[in-house]
């Protein structure tokens, strides 16, 4: 059993550890916050006394300087990486000791929750998601082929990039939309709590990363804020220009259709391009198994299921699902449900 130490026991960490201990590694969990690494350790079960054969960092950029080098003299013959948002400035520290640089890779999980801490750890966190590499010029290959293994056995897709590129790249698609997210959610404190008890879906969606960790996105703002300023800029630019032309509804039209082309650009599952998808309302009766009866024709046609939505009113005898699909594949499930006597509504 080879053992992985991870020094930082918050979601990330914590969530390697879950997934790393499944894969049969034995698993250390280090923390300056005591309670967080009894915890994480308690999930993980006792460490094996053995060297790790990995060790990694998952605490703020800020931190690793604090603890690199007595990590690498008490473990000399392991391999390093650390987990954090922006890998310029890490790696700067990482550059500052030759010795230390062909056994390190910086690396970015692109997965996370709105929740920290080992509590809301998951050890199925990665799976499916894209894991950003990003060795430098001096680390070795071995190291590289033994973090790309490593992440490949925690579910993650591994993707090569610099750390300069991994950090222009998350400045657009991680951390504007979080100050994006933050700055919508600040304007609800001038409303009273009637009118925000008013609030649908769309407000929870589009805030729902507001609820991110303070302390965490002001070291990771601080550290990328070359690559977010001229976003912001940009932002602001777009935003002057609607309030320039707010009388004209047809430039309010082209605004909200410019947002529908961008969100178009967004992948869809597994990272390939995004689907129209055809959605196929069902109406199923309150009562145990039909769900699960209703998978079982979609199984029997071969039919992919890729999402799904259910609206059932509390005390409602009746429940609405909708299924969403190829078009083909909502054609074919819609004739083979009303066949059978399923409550099928037409295709949308």
């Amino acid at each position: 059993m080879m053992k992985i130490r991870i020094i930082g026991s918050g979601l990330i960490g914590t969530s390697i550890g879950l997934k790393a201990r499944l894969n049969g590694f034995s698993i250390e969990m280090v923390d300056v916050d005591e309670r967080n690494a009894r915890l994480a350790q308690d999930l993980m079960g006792s460490p094996g006394s053995e060297a790790p054969s990995i060790v990694i960092f998952s605490l703020p950029t800020s931190q690793l300087s604090l603890v690199i080098n007595r990590e690498f003299a008490l473990y000399p013959n392991s391999i390093f990486m650390d987990v954090g948002s922006v890998k310029t400035k890490s790696q700067l520290t990482i550059d500052a000791i030759p010795s230390l640089a062909p056994q390190f890779c910086g690396s970015h999980p692109m997965a996370g929750r709105e929740s920290g801490g080992p509590e809301a750890a998951r050890g199925d966190l990665f799976e499916g998601r894209p894991w950003i590499l990003c060795p430098s010029d001096e680390t070795a290959e071995e190291t590289y082929r033994g973090i790309r293994d490593f992440v490949l056995g925690l579910g993650a897709d591994p993707i090569r990039m610099s750390a300069h590129d991994h950090d222009r790249t998350v400045a657009s698609i991680s951390h504007l939309p979080q100050l994006v997210s933050s700055l919508l959610a600040r304007q609800l404190q001038r409303m009273s709590p009637e009118r925000l008890a008013l609030a649908g879906q769309g407000l929870r969606d589009t805030t729902r990363i507001a609820h991110s960790d303070p302390h965490l996105w002001r070291e990771i703002i601080s550290m990328n804020r070359e690559e977010i300023l001229p976003l912001l800029h940009l932002v602001q630019a777009d935003l002057a220009e609607l309030i320039g032309k707010f009388d004209d509804p047809s430039k309010i039209e082209d605004f909200i259709r410019s947002g529908n082309d961008g969100a178009s650009l967004i992948p869809g599952k597994h990272g390939g391009r995004s689907r129209d998808y055809s959605y196929l309302p069902i109406v199923i009766e309150d009562k145990p198994g039909q769900l699960a009866a209703l998978f079982d024709e979609c199984a029997k046609v071969e039919v992919n299921v890729e999402d799904l939505t259910i609206e059932h009113s509390p005390g409602q005898f009746t429940g609405l699902i909708s299924l969403a699909l190829s078009a083909e594949d909502g054609e074919k499930l819609s004739r083979h449900l009303s066949a059978i006597g399923w409550k099928v509504h037409s295709l949308r």
